[in-house]
C-alpha cells in the first residue's frame, strides 16, 4: 500500500515538473533541446504520410461505397470483428428489375427482348463492380488502414515518450543551472550540484536511447511508401480491369441492340431515339443518294461509289464477323476507309478494304483525323 502511494506521488511529481517545463518553454522562459534537422525532416515526412493516407483512405471508401449508411454499417461490422454481409450492387438490382419487367410485358416482344438483354448486361456490370470493390478493399484499403491503426499508433506512442524524455532532460538542465548558481553563493550547495549532474546524465541517456528508437521507426516510413506504392499499382490494375470489363460488356450490348430496327413496331411517326450513343455519322462525307436493291430493298454495296475526296480512315478495335453479304468482316487493328450515305442508320458506315466493301458497325471503329 505504501509503495503504491509513493509511486503515485512520484508520478504526480514527474507530471508536474514536465507541465512546468512545457509551460515555461511556451512563454520563452526556459531553454529547449532542439532535435537535429534530419530528425525534424523525418517527423514532417511522417506527419505528411499520416495525413495524406487518411485522406486517400476516406475518399477511396467514398468512391467504392457512396452510401454513408452502408459505410457506417461496414465500419461497425469490422470493429465487431464480424463478416460483412454480401451486398447486392445497384447494377445487379437494376438488372433484376429489368428481367422481371420483361417477363411481365412479354419476353418475346421487342421491348421485352431489349429489357432482357440490357438487364443481363446490368447484372454483369454489377458483378464486375462487386469484384472490383472486394479486390480494392483487400489490396488497397486494408494496407492503408493497417498502417494507420498499427504502425502509426506505435510511432505516435514513441514520439510521446520522446517528448516526455526531452522535457525531463531540459528540466534537469534547468535544475543543474540553478544549483550551480546557488553554489556560487554558498559552498553548502555542492551536493545539490552533484545530484543535479547525475540526474542530467541519466536523463540524457534516456533521451538519446528514446531518440534512436523513434528515429528508426520514422525511417521505416520509407518502407511504408514502398508498400503503399505496390498497393497503389494493384488498385490501378483492378480499376483498369473493371473499366475494361464494363466497356466490353457495353460493346457487346450495342452489338446485340444493333440487330433491332431503329424504330419499334407501333411507333409510326418514327420518332424513337437511336439505341446507340455513337457520334452521328454526319461528321463523315456524304454521298449522293444510292437507290437500294429493287428486289429486296436492301443496300447493295457493289453499287456504292466512294466520294472523290473527304473519306476518312478508321482503325478497327475488335474482330467482327459479317452477318450477311452486305456487311464487311473486320479484323482488329487493321485500317479501313469509311464514309456514310444519306438516310443510313447512324450506327453503321460503309467500309472499304482493297476491293471489298460493305456495312460496318461504328462501335467497332476508331475514326482517325
Amino acid at each position: 500500500m505504501d509503495f503504491n502511494v509513493k509511486k503515485l506521488a512520484s508520478d504526480a511529481g514527474i507530471f508536474f515538473t514536465r507541465a512546468v517545463q512545457f509551460t515555461e518553454e511556451k512563454f520563452g522562459q526556459a531553454e529547449r533541446t532542439e532535435l537535429d534537422a534530419h530528425f525534424e525532416n523525418l517527423l514532417t515526412r511522417a506527419d505528411s504520410t499520416k495525413n495524406w493516407t487518411e485522406k486517400i483512405l476516406r475518399q477511396t471508401e467514398v468512391l467504392l461505397q457512396p452510401n454513408p449508411s452502408a459505410r457506417v454499417e461496414e465500419f461497425l461490422y469490422e470493429k465487431l470483428d464480424r463478416k460483412i454481409p454480401s451486398r447486392v450492387t445497384n447494377g445487379e438490382l437494376l438488372g433484376q428489375y429489368m428481367t422481371e419487367a420483361a417477363n411481365d410485358f412479354g419476353p418475346s416482344s421487342p421491348y421485352g427482348q431489349t429489357l432482357i438483354k440490357v438487364g443481363e448486361t446490368q447484372k454483369r456490370l454489377g458483378i464486375a463492380e462487386r469484384d472490383f470493390i472486394h479486390s480494392s478493399s483487400i489490396n488497397f484499403l486494408t494496407p492503408l488502414r493497417n498502417f494507420l491503426e498499427g504502425d502509426w499508433r506505435t510511432i505516435s506512442k514513441e514520439r510521446r515518450i520522446l517528448q516526455n524524455r526531452r522535457l525531463d532532460l531540459d528540466a534537469c538542465k534547468a535544475r543543474l543551472k540553478k544549483a550551480k548558481a546557488a553554489e556560487a553563493k554558498a559552498s553548502l550547495w555542492s551536493d545539490e550540484v552533484d545530484k543535479a549532474e547525475h540526474e542530467l546524465r541519466v536523463a540524457q541517456t534516456e533521451f538519446d536511447r528514446q531518440a534512436e528508437v523513434t528515429r528508426l521507426l520514422l525511417e521505416g516510413i520509407s518502407s511504408t511508401h514502398v508498400n503503399h506504392l505496390r498497393c497503389l499499382h494493384e488498385f490501378a490494375e483492378a480499376q483498369a480491369t473493371y473499366y475494361a470489363q464494363c466497356y466490353q460488356y457495353m460493346v457487346d450490348l450495342q452489338k446485340q441492340l444493333g440487330r433491332f430496327p431503329s424504330t419499334f413496331v407501333g411507333n409510326a411517326d418514327g420518332m424513337s431515339p437511336p439505341l446507340s450513343t455513337s457520334p452521328p455519322a454526319a461528321t463523315l462525307p456524304l454521298l449522293q443518294a444510292v437507290s437500294p436493291n429493287p428486289a429486296d430493298g436492301t443496300l447493295n454495296p457493289s453499287e456504292v461509289k466512294p466520294p472523290s475526296s473527304g473519306t476518312r480512315k478508321a482503325k478497327v478495335l475488335y474482330d467482327y464477323e459479317a452477318a450477311d453479304s452486305s456487311e464487311l468482316a473486320l479484323k482488329a487493328d487493321e485500317l479501313i476507309t469509311v464514309y456514310s450515305l444519306p438516310g443510313m442508320d447512324p450506327d453503321w458506315l460503309i467500309g472499304e478494304r482493297g476491293n471489298k466493301k460493305g456495312k460496318v458497325p461504328v462501335t467497332y471503329l476508331e475514326l482517325l483525323s
